[in-house]
This record gives structure tokens, sequence and C-alpha cells, in this order.
């Protein structure tokens, strides 16, 4: 079993903390962690987030709070710090990057050739809306034309070429918004685009655990039938903060992405 979305930002950069993830892989029965940060905690990449602080002032304060405070070269030589150890578990190292398709470039020159296992693709903005921060920012959103936009940036995503993955694909209905319409071709959109750039799909219980009345357990059945037929693979994830996270629902996800 693999849980393939963790990340390590609440602690210091030491094996120590490692530890602390693997054992509790361990634990729960795992054989695979894959361990990443967010591409914003590092300053390299704060241009990426210039316009979607400029569009909110929430956004503005939550990226002065939680962003571009850790050290991207201190996080390289963990990652080779722990490759020389032995654990009881495969570990992987990546990063979870923000999607923006105007600045793939930046994200190519600041990620390549930087020893990472994997690099996972992700959409948490939408034309400057943060909506997975709070239910609040809702509030006036046309819910349509988010979804619309959602998906049309994730096919770029997936068409970038960038990415290994594309993590948690509809976690847009976070907090059980959903649209009026059909997201079937949408789905074999995306499916297609990430059979082409030979990625993987995030099947991820994040927001089930942070919203368990509003969000689903994983990604819609819809979509990973759709995944299946374009021979997508889809890999579980916690999408855990902390230890006591790693493998949540792992079994259940894996489960679901069978059927």
């Amino acid at each position: 079993m693999i849980d393939g979305h963790i990340h390590i930002e609440r602690g210091d950069y030491t094996i120590d903390w490692i530890r602390q993830f693997v054992d509790r892989a361990v634990e729960t029965g795992l054989s695979e962690i894959r361990l990443l940060e967010h591409n914003y905690m590092f300053p390299e990449f704060s241009p990426m987030y210039k316009e979607v602080c400029e569009k909110s002032d929430f956004i503005n304060d939550w990226f002065k709070r939680k962003a571009a405070f850790k050290n991207y070269d201190e996080y390289l030589r963990l990652i080779d710090k722990v490759r020389q150890e032995k654990f009881p578990v495969k570990i992987k190292f990546g990063l979870e990057v923000c999607y923006f398709k105007e600045y793939e470039d930046l994200i190519v020159d600041l990620t390549k050739g930087r020893g990472f296992d994997f690099l996972l693709g992700s959409m948490h903005f939408v034309d400057g809306f943060g909506f997975d921060h709070k239910a609040e920012l809702w509030e006036g959103i046309d819910v349509d034309k988010t979804y619309h936009r959602y998906f049309e940036d994730s096919v770029l995503l997936a068409k970038s070429k960038i990415f290994d993955g594309i993590g948690h694909p509809d976690t847009i209905g976070l907090f059980g918004h959903r649209p009026s319409f059909s997201l079937t071709d949408y789905y074999e959109k995306l499916a297609s685009a990430l059979a082409d750039s030979k990625m993987y799909a995030d099947q991820n219980s994040g927001a089930e655990r942070r919203c368990p009345d509003t969000a689903n357990l994983g990604m819609d059945k819809e979509l990973i039938k759709i995944l299946h037929k374009h021979n997508v693979p889809i890999i579980t994830s916690s999408d855990a903060h902390i230890p006591s996270d790693v493998g949540y629902k792992i079994r259940e996800l894996q489960e679901l992405a069978d059927l």
C-alpha cells in the first residue's frame, strides 16, 4: 500500500522528524510513502502568487502567514540525507506545485535537475479564487463558471508535461458545491491528457478528512472509471500534514479505486 501525498511542513528538516512519518507508515501497513512540501513554502516560488494575493485580501494575509518561510536548499539537503539512511518503508521525495499556466517556465527552472523523485501538480486557485481555503469564500461565486475554469486549467496542467501526477483532481467539490452540468466530457479530456503525459491521478482522502459532511472520499466514481478506461494509474494518498494522519483511509481509497 502506498501513501503518495504526505506533507512534512510542520517540522524541522531532520531525520528524527522523517522517522515519525515512517513509524506511522509501518503501523498502518504501508510499503511506500511519498513526502513533499508545498512549493509556496519556498521564497523562490513567490512570484507565482503575486496576482492571487493582489486579488484577495484573505489570500494575501494567508500567504504572509503561511508562505515563503522555508529554505529550498535545506529541503534538498534533507532529501540527500534521507537517501543515505535505511528505513523499513520505501521513501520518495517530491514537491506539490500550484499550477498557473503563465508560470510553467518558472516551475521548470526551479525544479528540473533538483533530484526530486516526483512532481505533483495541483489546482488550488481558479482565476485567483482560492476555492479550497474557506467555505465562506464561495459566497457570490459562480459555481458553474468556476467548475469550467477549474477543469480547463486541470487539462492544461496535464498537457504541460511538467508533472508526474495530478493532485486531488476534483477537490473543487470540497465544500459541497456541484455544477449544474455533467462533468463527463471534462473527465474524458482530463483522463486523455493524463494518459498522453504518462501521469498518475492522486486518489486523496484529505478533503474528506477536512470536510466529512460535504466532500467525497477520493475521486468521483465516474472519474475513476474514466481514468481506468484511459489506463491512467491511480495512487492512494492521505494528504497528511502530521504523522498521525499518514495512511488515513488508504485501504478504503484503494477499494474505491479498484471498482
